[in-house]
């Protein structure tokens, strides 16, 4: 696995990437679960995060009459949250017991001495059972700081009826090769694009870079950027050769989150698309026309017994050190995200890919729901067979300046464009440095 390093990061900007993952916006406050018990506030900017955790306050109820809690939730706009929560734990007044914390926001809350409870205590009783490279994105100095809601580990989602079309099998793509020569065929028979690609967001490029064996993606393990070594130029060239063959096109709107996208996929435009397991969701809601149609497959590795996976997005939840009632506050956050039947409720609950894997082969992750309706009961196969795969990524103070590189002109220059990738990654690691 990638090491996974935080110091200080700056703010970033219209990173649709995680919000698309983990934000819902909202501006509700002050949401309590019924019953007597101890007060515990929680501040989140995802509507149904607030949603999930009075849910798991109730089961925590029923089980533990004796340490009863009364869940007090507020939701704030993304940004307000997070400002609203540095500022109280920095004058020590006025925070709440427990925060999501999205994880492009984590370094802030690092700096220094974190003012924020380590979880060692109940994370690594259950280390065997978590994919720890989610656990290491939250952490500093060996203290465990946020535990996260999924793993985001990064798939491929496959129209097998655009495939059948032109005779692929999806079972038969191993590697990136593979995946190119595939495209030639579905575009020679059905005249659509194999796939898209992003022009202002990193969800096609960061995947294939952070799959690439060894410790160094668009950083180097000690935080250096690292935009012009092969791991990221390759990926690239990659793309911007796929676009000027047809056999990839930019994304409608983007990225993979705008409307034209999801109008553009729903009408079967393109064969295929790499996201995290977490996108699920935006083919349930938004490309409704292609039930049944999709399959979830593992991404092509670059060569043969290479890693075919990244984990990508997050938001750690944290227990601040002003609260009142750390330990029954740690009690209750094990219960919801460490205890298998947490990570259960997770799945069933939000439809994300739980941090635990000792469950992802559970009867309750194949009972129905509008995720199995859609793609299969097979869903969890795919983790199952890439759970030693799923590599991680670096995140510091060097990620901003290098997203929003990415996000504003790399991408469009290189795959829009189609300017030489070394040119551009050498002009933009310069400019960083």
């Amino acid at each position: 696995m990638k090491r996974h390093s935080f110091l200080f990061m700056a703010l970033i900007l219209a990173l649709s990437l995680a919000l698309a993952a983990c934000s819902g916006g909202g501006g509700k406050s002050g949401e309590e679960s019924s019953g007597d018990g101890t007060t515990l506030e929680f501040w989140t900017f995802n509507e149904l995060h607030e949603q999930f955790y009075q849910h798991m306050a109730e089961r925590w109820n029923e089980q533990n009459p004796d340490r009863k809690i009364t869940l007090k939730a507020n939701v704030y706009p993304y940004d307000d949250m997070h400002n609203k929560l540095l500022v109280a734990l920095q004058s020590g007044t006025g925070a709440p017991d427990l925060a999501d914390v999205e994880l492009n926001k984590f370094p802030n809350f690092l700096k220094g001495t974190p003012q924020l409870v380590p979880l060692n205590d109940i994370v690594e009783p259950e280390l065997d059972n978590l994919v720890k490279s989610r656990l290491d994105i939250y952490a500093k100095d060996g203290n465990y700081y946020g535990i996260d809601f999924h793993v985001g580990a990064s798939v491929i989602y496959y129209n097998k009826e655009l495939l059948d079309q032109a005779g692929v099998n999806p079972d038969d793509i191993k590697t990136w090769d593979d995946f190119a020569a595939a495209g030639k065929k579905v575009l020679e028979a059905t005249g659509k694009p194999m796939t898209t690609v992003e022009l202002n967001d990193m969800w096609s490029i960061w995947p294939q870079v952070a799959q690439a064996p060894g410790s160094d993606d668009l950083q180097t393990a000690d935080g250096k950027p690292n935009l012009t070594s092969d791991v990221v130029v390759k990926p690239l060239a990659f793309q911007q050769d796929l676009v000027k063959q047809g056999i990839a096109v930019p994304a409608p709107g983007g990225g993979h989150h705008a409307e034209e996208y999801y109008g553009f996929m729903n009408d079967g435009g393109a064969a295929s698309v790499w996201m995290p397991m977490w996108y699920m969701g935006r083919f349930t809601d938004y490309m409704p026309d292609l039930k049944g149609k999709i399959v979830i497959k593992p991404m092509p590795a670059w060569n043969a017994g290479e890693p075919r996976s990244a984990g990508m997005g997050g938001t750690g939840t944290v227990i601040t050190t002003t609260s009142k009632n750390q330990d029954l506050a740690k009690a209750f956050l094990a219960f919801a995200k460490l205890s298998r039947e947490g990570n259960i409720e997770i799945w069933k609950f939000l439809g994300f890919d739980p941090l635990r894997s000792d469950v992802w082969d559970a009867p309750e992750l194949r009972e129905p729901n509008k995720f199995t309706d859609y793609f299969g009961e097979d869903i969890f196969d795919v983790l199952l067979e890439v759970k030693d795969e799923i590599e991680g990524v670096i995140v510091n103070e060097q990620t901003p300046p290098i997203s929003d590189a990415f996000r504003t002109s790399v991408l469009v220059r290189i795959l829009q464009d189609g300017e030489d990738p070394v040119k551009v990654l050498e002009e933009t690691q310069s400019q960083i440095q």
